[in-house]
Parts: C-alpha cells; sequence; structure tokens
C-alpha cells in the first residue's frame, strides 16, 4: 500500500476546496481572475521582484496560495478539525484572541510547517472556535451550546477513514480521492438552517457571528484568499468587475519592502436561507456570512520587530480610529502612513537591525566565516523569509467590515489561551520560533556548520 504524500494530498483539497468555492460565490471567481491578471503584470513590469521570487523558490506557490477561514462552535469540532488537518501535512501555529477587539472567538491557524511543504503547497485555515462563555444571556447561552451538542460536522463516512487513515499513517491513493470529498464536504454551505427564525434573531443579537455558527449544519468556509504581488493594484482593480472593496486595507501601509500581511476583501454576500418551524414547513430568510478576501504577503518579523509593529500600530489607531463603515479610511490610511514612518523600508537595515528574519545565500555556493561581514560586504545574498501567519487586529477588521458592524472596536474578555489549548489538545506551534528555525538553518548552510550550531539565536529578540 502506498500511501498519498501529505503535501500532494493538502493540493489536492485545497484544489478541490477552491473548486467548491467558485461554484458557491461566482465572485471568487472574479478575485482569482484579477489576481492572476495582477501578479502578471507586476512581474513583468518587476524583473528583480521576479529574480528574487526564484531564488527564494516561492515562484510556484504564488498562483496556488490560498487560505481558507471556519468557525467552529464546540471544543471537540475543535479537537476533531486538528485530527483531520493533521492527515494533509498542517499543523496549529499560534494563538489569536480576537475577543480584544469585540469578535468572540479565538483561533488558530492550520497550516504546512517545513520549508519543502511550504513550497509544494502552503494552504493555510484560520480555523475560530467560538467562546460561549461571552453570550451575556445564560438562556441563550445555554441554547446555544444545546444546539450545538447536537450536530455532527464530520459525518460517520469522514469519522471511519479519518481513523482508518490515523492506524495506516496516511491516506492510500485508492481511498484519497473520497476522503478529499469527503473532507471538502464538511465546509460546504447549507441554506438550511437548523434553528427557528426568532432563534436566529437572538443569536443575531448577540452577535452576527454567534448566529452565524450556531444556525447551520456544519463550519461553511467563509472565504477563500488568493495572495497577490500587488494589494493595492487589486483593490483599485475591483470596482470595474462590479465587486465593491472595503475602503481600509488592513494591517501595515504599501511600502517597498512589504512586512507582514495586507488584506482587503468585498462586503459578505446576503444570501437566502429556510429557517426551522413548528409546522415542518420552512420559513424563507437571509444571511450574511460569506464574502471574498485578497492578502499581500511580506517578510516575516521578529519579536523586535513585530514590538515595533505593533507600537506603529497602536500609534495610528490612537490618532485616528478607523471606521467599520470606511467612513474615515482617508484619514485613518494617512494617520497609519505617518506612524510608520520610523519603520524601515529596506531589507539590509531590516536584516541589520534584527527587525525581520532572512535566508542567506552565499555567492557561488562557497561557505563563508564572520556571516555579517560577508553581507555587508555583498558576499552572501539575504532574502525575505515569506509571512505565513495571520494578524489578530487584521482579522477582526474584515470580520467587522463583513459583518456589517458599524460600532468601534470594543473589548469583549481577556484571551482564554488555557481553554483553547485544552480543547485543541495540544500545544499550537510558536510562529517566532519556526520563523528563526528556518533562519537558522539557511545561516548554519552558510557557514557550513550543523544546523544546532546556527549561532545569533537571540536575533531580533524584542
Amino acid at each position: 500500500m502506498t500511501l498519498v504524500p501529505t503535501s500532494e494530498l493538502r493540493a489536492r483539497f485545497a484544489a478541490a476546496m477552491s473548486e467548491m468555492y467558485r461554484a458557491e460565490v461566482p465572485l471568487y471567481g472574479e478575485l482569482l481572475d484579477l489576481v492572476d491578471e495582477t501578479n502578471r503584470a507586476v512581474l513583468a513590469s518587476d524583473p528583480g521582484l521576479y529574480a528574487h521570487l526564484v531564488r527564494a523558490d516561492d515562484l510556484s506557490r504564488i498562483s496556488q496560495e490560498r487560505h481558507g477561514a471556519i468557525r467552529l462552535g464546540t471544543p471537540e469540532e475543535l479537537y476533531t478539525m486538528r485530527r483531520l488537518f493533521a492527515l494533509f501535512g498542517m499543523s496549529p501555529v499560534g494563538y489569536y484572541d480576537l475577543s480584544v477587539a469585540g469578535i468572540p472567538v479565538h483561533a488558530t491557524a492550520f497550516r504546512p510547517v517545513e520549508a519543502a511543504a511550504l513550497r509544494r503547497n502552503p494552504f493555510r485555515v484560520f480555523t475560530s472556535l467560538l467562546r460561549l462563555e461571552l453570550i451575556e444571556d445564560a438562556q441563550l447561552r445555554a441554547e446555544a451550546e444545546a444546539i450545538l451538542k447536537g450536530r455532527d460536522i464530520f459525518g460517520r463516512r469522514l469519522w471511519a477513514m479519518m481513523e482508518a487513515a490515523e492506524a495506516a499513517g496516511g491516506i492510500a491513493e485508492p481511498a484519497a480521492e473520497e476522503f478529499i470529498e469527503q473532507a471538502v464536504a464538511v465546509f460546504a454551505w447549507r441554506s438550511d438552517a437548523r434553528v427557528s427564525a426568532s432563534t436566529y434573531l437572538r443569536l443575531h443579537d448577540a452577535h452576527r457571528l454567534v448566529a452565524d455558527v450556531v444556525s447551520f449544519e456544519g463550519p461553511h468556509i467563509n472565504h477563500l484568499t488568493p495572495r497577490t504581488l500587488d494589494i493595492d493594484m487589486v483593490q483599485a482593480g475591483m470596482p470595474a468587475r462590479g465587486i465593491s472593496p472595503k475602503a481600509v486595507i488592513e494591517g501595515p501601509p504599501r511600502r517597498s519592502c512589504p512586512i507582514l500581511l495586507r488584506q482587503t476583501s468585498f462586503k459578505a454576500l446576503e444570501e437566502r436561507i429556510t429557517f426551522l418551524s413548528e409546522g415542518g414547513e420552512g420559513v424563507p430568510g437571509s444571511h450574511t456570512a460569506r464574502f471574498g478576501e485578497i492578502e499581500q504577503r511580506g517578510v516575516a518579523l521578529t519579536p523586535k520587530g513585530r514590538a515595533l509593529y505593533d507600537r506603529c500600530l497602536a500609534a495610528a489607531r490612537a490618532e485616528v480610529r478607523p471606521a467599520a463603515d470606511g467612513s474615515n479610511a482617508a484619514a485613518y490610511m494617512s494617520a497609519l502612513e505617518a506612524a510608520f514612518r520610523p519603520f524601515p523600508d529596506d531589507h539590509h537595515t531590516l536584516w541589520r537591525e534584527g527587525l525581520a528574519y532572512y535566508h542567506h545565500l552565499p555567492a557561488n555556493g562557497r561557505v563563508v566565516g564572520d556571516l555579517e561581514v560577508e553581507v555587508e560586504a555583498g558576499n552572501v545574498a539575504i532574502e525575505p523569509i515569506v509571512y505565513e501567519d495571520f494578524l489578530p487586529v487584521s482579522a477582526a477588521g474584515i470580520f467587522q467590515s463583513n459583518l456589517g458592524d458599524k460600532a468601534g472596536v470594543e473589548r469583549l474578555a481577556s484571551a482564554n489561551r488555557e481553554r483553547f489549548v485544552a480543547a485543541l489538545g495540544v500545544e499550537p506551534l510558536d510562529p517566532f520560533s519556526l520563523y528563526r528555525a528556518t533562519e537558522d538553518l539557511s545561516r548554519a548552510a552558510c557557514r557550513g556548520d550543523r544546523p544546532a550550531m546556527a549561532g545569533r539565536r537571540s536575533r531580533g529578540a524584542a
């Protein structure tokens, strides 16, 4: 029995998810076409960027890169979702508390972590778990919990296939196609609600996201996100295709050297659904949840760089708090650009000051001694390590703009990481450690050292 490599399985899973979502949300197809046109135009006009992507072996992943987002309702669902994603070579990385931005969830990102796996297919899923304890109405909270406990989002066949795959150490080719079909079906849109219209309204009044998680049979994908090389160009091109973008691009301002993550989206669709009724006949209604999103990824920051980023972002938001309806978008973007002026905008300075992580590539493959001296002399090139993760403030901004919230960000509660980890069943991997290990390996290769001797473990410490 030959097992399908997890990266191959993940690539097929991601392609099937994209095909399903394109059929469900036609505007997603428009986004894919726009992003593809934009990326081609950018590469044609910027030979330096093309050369960088070739050197970093990242060119092939641009067109296939996606991330998805799902929302789960119970600890048991999160635990089992971890088991499912593990079979696709995806591990939980990071902890995100969105309650500090008024969203009653906390989350992790399931993604590949090895460099070769990321090059083969970097599909990642931002996975949120509803925090039922943040529903203030005790009766509604108990009702929501009972509704969620009454559903099985995976189904008997997928349960059986997961258990067999775990016992065998993977998926064999004869079963791979069905396994992917069963997995994709978990995230399909279902227009029949599991609640009455009155219950839906009560859940909706507690929070729109609560209604989205509790009211349906499964955790439908609420967006799939292609990666662009120029998000500002995509933002400008959306209206010509009949797509209305959100007013503010989330994340840092436009820069010569992109950092972390920038995201934009179009507003969530109003979709027809059917509520339960006591008489057995469905009651027509509507629900707003699924939307389109685009992202541009930059270099991963060290703890020192992330601390500077957080200070710059906080300064911008102290000056102008972005309104969810975009009414003060111009003022906010101006404040954002001003706040980020202290942040270096060239890769050499970012590297020298320990603000970002880089691959180190020696000229002609020769082994070097003092790496810092050789980089300064131009004998070793540095290439940005791509940020593979997410930003909680950006995620909250996307959620709020697409859920139609008009109020400003309001803190709901403090983080409850311990409860999340208990539900997940494992400690999420630390993203900083992953980036540092990748950089250390390249530094070790330059020196001819063993990876464990890569040195400068504290580079970029906050």
